[in-house]
């Protein structure tokens, strides 16, 4: 099981859920690294404003109690869905090297699907047009890929649409940003 280290607050719940059996100050909030979806206590003396960064690793943590749940996205507050996208958009522009390392690794998932085909708005051609470029010279950046690859939708944000869907849908089948 993949493990977070720090969490985007989506939404405080200064007395939990109505549905709580007892009243915790909880928040709803994703991880930075696998965007996982989590529910997490927190000392009753501590004001979270959405989008704090909370450390939630195996160290002394200064702000949560403990860790309550991983949670699915039906079960996001309707606050936390609203920001959802404009939070994810934050993790992906401050990880940049990571997800252009995804343009310049991803592979075949079959010999007629490679996981590039997986991000919204690009098909065959794009493909085509990716991966030859990557072949002359790996990509430094979104820009570089926007700049390379001519016509392809922003790069940054079929990440996002990307990482949406497979938050939204429990029947997607392949998973390549969600824990």
């Amino acid at each position: 099981m993949v493990k977070e280290e720090y969490i985007i607050a989506l939404d405080f719940l200064p007395m939990g859920k109505a549905t709580d059996k007892r009243p915790e100050p909880t928040v709803q909030g994703i991880g930075e690294s696998h965007f996982s979806l989590l529910e997490v206590v927190v000392r009753k003396d501590v004001q979270i404003k959405p989008k704090d960064r909370i450390y939630i690793g195996p160290g002394k943590r200064d702000v949560v109690e403990y860790i309550k749940r991983r949670i699915s996205y039906d079960e996001l507050t309707s606050f936390a869905k609203s920001i959802l996208e404009e939070v994810i958009l934050e993790i992906v522009t401050k990880n940049e090297s990571k997800f252009v390392a995804f343009f310049n690794m991803a592979g075949p998932l079959s010999p007629r699907m490679h996981s590039l085909e997986l991000l919204p708005g690009l098909g065959k051609k794009h493909l085509f047009n990716i991966l030859q470029e990557r072949k002359k010279k790996p990509f430094q950046s979104f820009e570089d890929i926007k700049r390379r690859v001519e016509m392809l939708p922003d790069p940054k944000k079929m990440i996002v649409k990307r990482v949406l869907r497979e938050l939204q849908s429990r029947e997607e089948r392949h998973k390549i940003f969600v824990a």
